[in-house]
């Protein structure tokens, strides 16, 4: 059985499938200074009096909107806006501060990995687990199962606890079960970037024919092309506030547009998101005019923060002006990492793949202890010429397609 609906969440209409009326979201967040490391400490607080100060955090701020039958609906906006907090409420994880959302039927999602399967249960398992969630009798999910498991490609390992499986076997999985047991409203978060090129198109197709069945589909990314080439309509948040909701194209205007408008505030390190223990002080590329086949180099300075202790390690992604992430560059799988005891200055030199003519961004993360210290998007950009990397010439169809221009040969045995 669904669990029971909350005065906040409630049935809606049948004009709409969501109905979201002024939902606010408000964390209180215990400053650092304020934790106490052992219990002896707190009680002796306590026995003094002494008060625990807290800052409160808006996460979401007076958001509004309605989602029709059928539509599928692109959620953007960057890190910090709001996105996966407005889904953990409309999937009923956590509750609004205030405000009210109303559903029009059951809500199968996929949210960050780890949630919705348990993890002590086999495969077998939570596919049962899951429709009983959603108020399913066992026949109906007999019914279901064989195109769950074809689906996900995982019949070898069915009986095997999903703590067992690797993340892609995982979000496979998870992603069947929430696309093809009988939910209304489908809600898919970022995870689906952890899965192969094969696959995402795969989940790209199914989550079209639930719309088509006159569900609606509810999706969050960073890749803007994905909107683009999914979504009838979209909506912009930015810092918990609903800056646009209308068609794709007005959408990923405005958002494209704010990053020029922000861009001179991002210099200031205080602007940025993330927890702030390290930041970076200067970004920039070595030549911001390239072309086709040559190298790409990121250089970066990193201030230092003695008392932190860890080492920490960085990840760019490279852009188009479509906002697709072209490549990924994650300084843990060539075993880089940097010390915080000292200021850090280096560089990223990008070699492959041949980017196409274009202009193109650069973002830059600081990851330490798990968690983003500094998150800047768009801190550099750079343009390629439109010339060819190829010994010869021909016509436009013969290179127009792709997204980058591929180094390759070919050869007759």
């Amino acid at each position: 059985m669904l669990p029971q609906l909350t005065s906040n969440v409630s049935a809606v209409s049948d004009d709409y499938s969501i109905s979201v009326s002024h939902v606010s979201k408000t964390y209180r967040i215990h400053r650092q200074e304020d934790k106490d490391a052992y219990a002896a400490e707190a009680l002796i607080k306590r026995l003094k009096g002494k008060k625990k100060y807290s800052e409160e955090f808006d996460a979401l701020h007076d958001v509004s909107f309605d989602v029709g039958w059928g539509e599928v609906v692109g959620i953007i906006g960057r890190n910090g806006a709001g996105k996966s907090t407005l889904l953990k409420i409309i999937n009923r994880i956590t509750a609004p501060t205030t405000g009210r959302i109303e559903l029009g039927g059951r809500v199968g999602s996929l949210l960050e990995v780890g949630t919705g399967f348990h993890p002590e249960l086999t495969g077998r398992e939570n596919v049962y687990l899951n429709g009983t969630l959603l108020g399913m009798r066992r026949k109906e999910i007999d019914q279901r199962f064989d195109a769950i498991v074809e689906f996900a490609g995982t019949e070898r390992f069915l009986d095997t606890q999903v703590k067992r499986y690797s993340t892609g076997m995982y979000i496979r999985l998870a992603f069947a079960v929430a696309a093809h047991l009988d939910s209304e409203i489908l809600v898919v978060d970022e995870v689906l970037a952890v899965g192969d090129s094969d696959f995402q198109a795969k989940c790209l197709r199914k989550m079209r024919e639930v719309a088509r069945d006159g569900r609606t589909v509810i999706v969050v990314s960073h890749q803007l092309q994905t909107v683009s080439d999914l979504c009838s309509s979209a909506i912009y948040l930015s810092a918990g506030h609903l800056i646009h909701h209308g068609t794709v194209e007005e959408v990923l205007e405005e958002y494209k547009r704010s990053f020029a408008r922000n861009a001179p505030l991002m210099k200031e390190a205080a602007h940025r998101p993330g927890t702030g223990e390290i930041r970076f002080d200067e970004v920039g590329v070595a030549a911001d005019i390239t072309k086709p086949g040559q190298d790409v180099e990121v250089e970066f300075t990193v201030g230092a923060n003695p008392g932190f202790g860890s080492r920490f390690h960085l990840s760019c992604f490279i852009n188009n002006e479509d906002g697709m992430v072209i490549a990924q560059c994650d300084s843990r799988v060539v075993d880089f990492w940097l010390d915080p005891s000292t200021d850090n200055q280096g560089r990223l030199k990008l070699r492959t793949p041949w980017l196409k003519p274009g202009a193109y961004t650069v973002d830059l993360f600081i990851y330490a202890g798990g968690r983003a210290t500094d998150i800047w998007e768009q801190a550099c950009h750079f343009q390629v010429l439109p010339v060819t990397p190829y010994p010869c010439p021909t016509t436009p169809d013969g290179t127009d397609h792709g997204v980058v221009y591929p180094d390759f040969d070919y050869s007759q045995s």
